[in-house]
């Protein structure tokens, strides 16, 4: 017989275990576009192609810094 703890302990590693498969794909398709150059056409360049680079690459060190336990939460 399976104790309520065990139980429950199934059910966080099944939702864990979507989680981290969500990330995988955004993972892939984020590495993707950056391979792709995130469709830029490099002679049509502008400023606002920096900025939105910028603000992704700003997202993604909160997430690094976060699961890395670094910058703000580094301990």
């Amino acid at each position: 017989m399976m104790t309520p703890n065990a139980r429950n302990n199934d059910k966080a590693l099944a939702a864990f275990m979507t989680r981290k498969a969500e990330i995988d794909t955004m993972l892939a398709r984020l590495q993707a576009l950056s391979d792709e150059h995130f469709e830029a056409n490099p002679d049509e360049i502008h400023w606002g192609h920096v900025g939105d680079l910028a603000d992704i690459s700003k997202n993604l060190r909160e997430i690094c810094d976060r699961a890395f336990q670094e910058g703000e939460y580094a301990e």
